[in-house]
């Protein structure tokens, strides 16, 4: 928790290097998070020093009628089925929730939560394993909500909403005078509430301090806490993640999105992520060098509020690209070559913006070039960014910038591509990733990301419910949410219960998230008049009770 200090997350074969001369978390088997002192801190530190992978992605929030449209209800009605989640874990990983709101209490008033970790409470008991934040059991929090001032026993609160109003899609307990209930409302609930990014692992990527945005670091770990809450009550459990981040090669190669592959895989164990809502933030440009061809420009509007920020471009090998950058007032960097280890630190000569270039021949997760340019004190108005080609192949290229409120919408592409637009880890391969459309007139969100992967895979799988859905808010009241986070709180639920028919109940107890995803894309309800699967709708929409009708 100290600000002191930046994270990086590595290997554990490398950590042993780290080991003796900094603190070292451990993570799980394959990761490890090394605290390093702040004052070692340099832009240039990523290049010189070490390899862009292992500084924590940075993550943001995904959402800003529905279960008929999922045949939830129609399945909840069968009295054959009667599907709610019963015996089934629900762990979300986000704001945290207000335990207190009527939608996650019980008829006799006690908690519906088995607990809460709450990363950001520094005078608590962590859990075991981990050497921060704070845990807080059933046990605790009933003893909170008997309670005149329920707060002085269990502190933890949700001052954004966005982790109670998910957790309340999956699974809160109906209110019918509100026209609220959650998917899957007798699951029960693991909370974790993140930490956000540290001051240093935000500078990196030039992020300010006053935007909220989580690092894959302690995303990591949440997920984990899940799983030893699951694995110790031996249930079966839905991991839901409505955070994304458009760092990475949005190919399913970065650290997260792997360990969610392979968790997907386990078997009990199902995972529902986000897709994003990046389809029309003009935040990608996707551009391609012929054969023969010298060199390609695109060019990029950045916003008066937007002075730091960074920008990825990915380049997939065999063709290698070097890059300059020119300055609103006309000034060209020199190029910039693919190298090992290396930052180049530009200052401008007639204004005073600067910007750290990293040309990285390989990076090492993917073992393609990354281009990270990293931008301070920019000047509002028009760069342009020249790609040139080395070697005479054919190349294809995407451009990135970073999701959610990390910049505004002042700052775009001015030919942006809405597609590959999907946020990790909503690339993987296994977890079921959902995208968002309007259930009261069965369009998409315009908002919703777009696939395929950078390497064409399809990608979302599934879409679902996601136009302002009905949801608890804190302090007891109720709202709406529209967004894929939303959708995948929503399909969380739906997973639940499929949990509930396949382990509980005894018919397929050995059934995996990745078995779970390709069950619903395989119930899905799909129209005539589209061509499946796509990049905007994935597989079809979302429908349990085609599911379950599938398997007959």
């Amino acid at each position: 928790m100290d600000e002191d200090y930046l994270d990086l997350l590595v290997d554990n074969t490398l950590a042993n290097n780290f080991s003796g001369k900094h603190e070292v978390t451990r993570i799980n088997d394959r990761n490890s998070v090394i605290h390093l002192p702040g004052e070692r801190f340099d832009m240039c530190m990523l290049g010189n020093r070490f390899p862009y992978h292992i500084f924590p992605s940075i993550f943001t929030l995904n959402s800003l009628v529905s279960l008929e449209k999922s045949g939830v209800n129609a399945v909840q009605r069968n009295p054959n089925l009667a599907l709610f989640g019963q015996g089934v874990l629900i762990g979300f990983v986000d704001t945290g929730i207000d335990y207190r709101h009527e939608a996650f209490l019980n008829a006799d008033g006690t908690t519906h939560l088995f607990s809460i970790w709450d990363q950001t409470i520094v005078d608590g008991t962590p859990p075991s394993r981990f050497n921060f934040g704070a845990e807080y059991g059933k046990q605790e929090i009933n003893m909170a909500l008997r309670d005149t001032d329920p707060l002085t026993v269990v502190p933890s609160t949700d001052e954004n909403g966005h982790g109670t109003m998910l957790a309340g899609i999956a699974a809160g307990h109906p209110n019918l005078i509100k026209d609220f209930s959650g998917v899957a409302p007798d699951a029960e609930l693991v909370v974790v509430k993140l930490a956000p990014a540290k001051r240093y692992n935000r500078r990196i990527f030039g992020i300010d301090d006053t935007v909220l945005c989580y690092p894959e670091s302690n995303i990591f770990m949440g997920i984990e806490y899940i799983m030893s809450v699951a694995q110790r009550l031996n249930r079966p459990v839905v991991i839901c993640l409505g955070l994304g981040s458009s760092q990475g090669d949005h190919d399913g190669n970065d650290a997260l999105a792997v360990y969610l592959n392979i968790l997907s895989t386990t078997p009990r164990v199902a995972v529902c992520v986000s897709a994003g809502n990046e389809a029309n933030s003009r935040r990608h440009y996707q551009g391609e060098l012929e054969v023969g061809q010298a060199s390609s420009e695109f060019e990029l509007r950045v916003g008066s509020s937007d002075k730091n920020f960074s920008m990825q471009i990915w380049q997939k090998s065999p063709s290698r690209l070097a890059m300059q950058i020119q300055s609103p007032s006309g000034e060209w960097t020199e190029p910039i070559y693919p190298k090992f280890n290396s930052c180049v630190e530009y200052h401008y000569v007639f204004e005073p913006a600067r910007v750290y270039l990293n040309n990285i021949m390989m990076e090492e997760e993917t073992g393609d070039q990354l281009i990270l340019i990293r931008f301070q004190n920019a000047e509002s108005g028009i760069w342009n960014i020249r790609v040139i080609a080395i070697d005479n192949l054919y190349s294809h290229f995407d451009a990135w910038l970073p999701s959610g409120n990390l910049i505004s919408e002042e700052t775009f592409f001015l030919e942006s591509d809405p597609y590959v637009t999907v946020t990790a880890p909503g690339n993987a391969r296994n977890p079921l990733t959902v995208t968002a459309y309007n259930q009261n007139s069965d369009s998409i969100l315009i908002t919703s990301s777009r696939g395929y992967t950078s390497s064409g895979v399809v990608t979302p799988d599934i879409a679902a419910p996601g136009f302002e859905l009905t949801c608890p808010v804190p302090n007891n009241i109720y709202g709406s949410v529209t967004g894929t986070g939303a959708a995948a709180a929503h399909s969380a639920g739906i997973a639940a219960m499929l949990m509930e028919w396949a382990v509980v109940r005894g018919n397929y107890t050995t059934i995996s998230g990745r078995d779970i995803s390709r069950l619903l894309i395989r119930g899905a309800t799909r129209w005539d008049t589209m061509i499946y699967p796509n990049p905007i709708w994935g597989y079809g929409v979302a429908d349990i009770l085609g599911t379950l009708k599938s398997l007959t």
